[in-house]
This record gives structure tokens, sequence and C-alpha cells, in this order.
């Protein structure tokens, strides 16, 4: 199912699928912090700031999915997700790119999570040849 969608590739989506798709997952906090990809938080009193990403996953994974999101905008040039991307760049004059790519790395695995439990078609996804 998901080497129907262009850009992904067979060893893509057996990584996917072994490392991590096969689990259980009730919510995309759960997925994404499987992968390390999750936002670490840090309050005291007053303070509130984000640490980046946690890295407590699976490693294998998280770096498939930096990898992924990289071939994403080469592949879906039209897609919802490759838009968000180029709009946040944008904003920052270019700079951010390497925390802008995790932040779609965790959006694209959402999105390819949905779309493998339950169907759900990533916006503005081209499909391929399977």
């Amino acid at each position: 199912m998901l080497k129907a969608i262009k850009g992904i590739g067979a060893e893509f989506a057996n990584i996917l699928v072994n490392e991590g798709l096969f689990r259980q997952f009730d919510n995309r906090r759960q997925i994404a912090a499987y992968a390390g990809l999750a936002p670490s938080p840090w309050r005291s009193d007053s303070i509130d700031r984000e640490q980046g990403v946690s890295k407590a996953g699976n490693p294998r994974l998280r770096t498939m999915m930096i990898q992924l999101a990289w071939l994403w905008l080469r592949h879906q040039p039209g897609s919802a997700l490759t838009r968000w991307f180029y709009e946040r760049i944008s904003h920052s004059g270019g700079r951010g790119k390497k925390v802008a790519i995790v932040a779609l790395a965790r959006k694209l695995l959402v999105a390819l999570w949905k779309y493998a439990t339950s169907g759900v078609v990533i916006e503005g996804a081209v499909m391929g040849k399977a």
C-alpha cells in the first residue's frame, strides 16, 4: 500500500512497516515519540521552551524518515506537506532547513501512519506505480 505513493520504494516501505507501523499506536504523538521525532518541552516556573526532538526512540526509523522527507520534497512538489515546508522556511529567509525537515519528517510519518492504518490519503500526494 505504501509503495503506491510516488517516491516511496520497496526498501523505504519495508523499513516503515518493520520498524514502526507494525505496532499499534493510539495517536500521532505516540508514533512520533516511538520514532524519536517528538518535541521535548522544558518548563520551569514561568519559562516555557522547546529543546528540539527527544531522540529517545527508534534511530533507524528516525534516520529513514528524515531521508524520506528530503525525497518527499523532490517527488511530491504539489503536496500540502511540501507547501507547508517551503512556507515555513520562507519566513526564516531559508535558514532553519534542518529544523524544518525534522518537523516535516514527523508530519510525514503521521500522515503515512494514517494512510497505512485507515486509508486517509495525504493531501496532494501523487500516486505512482505500485
